[in-house]
């Protein structure tokens, strides 16, 4: 699996690992191909508006668009516009790092778990996850949502193996302490 990410916004802190990981995450756990490839572009509130207004004709700002990669007539996109099985681009996910801030204050946590819910989001539509029916929203909200949680319960469990490394990147010597 290809995962692209490409910040083009200065305003806010963004982790491409971290949005990498979220995207890596849903892909395998919907049972994506190994060879399926994926863009992420983290935009500003001015750039997502015009991609808004452009392709749906809102001209608002958003927090996440999903783009498919144009599959055959005939054939719905996701997913399934891959031939069942096989790899393929995907298609690409926008996010606004400015509306996922301002999502993030208001909700009460972090912009980097709010980035992750936008990932995820944006990554189930390009699977085939359609949110415009009361009843497909409440299945993609659920699916994202444990999505999410098992990202963060994934996140939070120590690794085996190699120690984490300290808040300055430095990995722990032998007796467990730092260099200084």
């Amino acid at each position: 699996m290809r995962v692209a990410v490409a910040n083009r916004q200065r305003r806010v802190r963004v982790s491409a690992a971290a949005l990498r990981r979220a995207a890596l995450y849903a892909l395998r756990a919907e049972g994506a191909p190994r060879d399926v490839e994926l863009s992420i572009a983290v935009v500003d509130d001015v750039a997502i508006r015009a991609l808004n207004r452009r392709y749906r004709g809102e001209d608002r700002a958003t927090d996440v668009l999903a783009f498919p990669q144009a599959a055959p007539h005939g054939f719905s996109p996701g997913l399934r516009a891959l031939g069942g099985g096989q790899g393929g681009v995907l298609g690409d996910v926008v996010l606004s790092a400015q509306r996922a801030a301002a999502q993030a204050a208001a909700l009460g946590h972090s912009t980097a778990r709010e980035l992750a819910l936008l990932v995820i989001h944006g990554v189930l539509h390009l699977l085939g996850y359609d949110d415009t029916t009361p009843a497909g929203a409440r299945r993609m909200r659920a699916r994202q949502e444990a999505l999410l949680e098992a990202l963060v319960r994934r996140r939070a469990r120590p690794r085996r193996g190699r120690p984490r490394s300290d808040a300055r990147g430095r990995r722990p010597t032998a007796q467990g302490a730092g260099r200084r």
